[in-house]
C-alpha cells in the first residue's frame, strides 16, 4: 500500500512564490512515477506536472510551463511543487498521485492508482 501526505499549501499574494511537498510511504519511492494534480471550485481536476522515477524526465501543463517546477529527491520519499509567479487562477487543493508500474506517467490521471488528501492553496489578487 501505497500512502501520500501533501504539506506547504497556504494562503500567498498575487505574484508570490509557494512550495508544495509529497511524502510517500510504502513501496520503495523510487519505483514511483510522480504527478501533481489541482481541482478548483467548481472545476474538473486538473494535471499539473509530473516526473519520472529518476527525476530526469519532467512535464507540465501549459498555464504553469515556466513558472512550477517538479523535484524529487528519492532519497527522503518526496516529491515537490515549486510554483512562483503565483496568480488566482492558481488557486485550487492541489494533490499529489504515484504510479507504481509505469517509469514516467504522463498527465492521464487514470495513470496514477495513489492519491493523497490534497492540500489548499489560495492565491489572493
Amino acid at each position: 500500500q501505497v500512502r501520500l501526505i501533501e504539506s506547504g499549501g497556504g494562503l500567498v499574494q498575487a505574484g508570490g512564490s509557494l512550495s508544495v511537498s509529497c511524502a510517500a510511504t510504502g513501496r520503495t519511492f523510487s519505483t514511483y512515477a510522480m504527478g501533481w494534480f489541482r481541482q478548483a471550485p467548481g472545476k474538473d481536476r486538473e494535471f499539473v506536472a509530473d516526473i519520472s522515477r529518476n527525476g530526469g524526465t519532467t512535464g507540465y501543463a501549459d498555464s504553469v510551463k515556466g513558472r512550477f517546477t517538479i523535484s524529487r529527491d528519492n532519497a527522503k520519499n518526496t516529491v515537490y511543487l515549486q510554483m512562483d509567479s503565483l496568480k488566482p487562477e492558481d488557486t485550487a487543493v492541489y494533490y499529489c498521485a504515484a504510479s507504481v508500474d509505469r517509469f514516467y506517467a504522463g498527465s492521464y490521471y487514470l495513470n496514477y492508482a495513489y492519491w493523497g488528501q490534497g492540500t489548499q492553496v489560495t492565491v489572493s489578487s
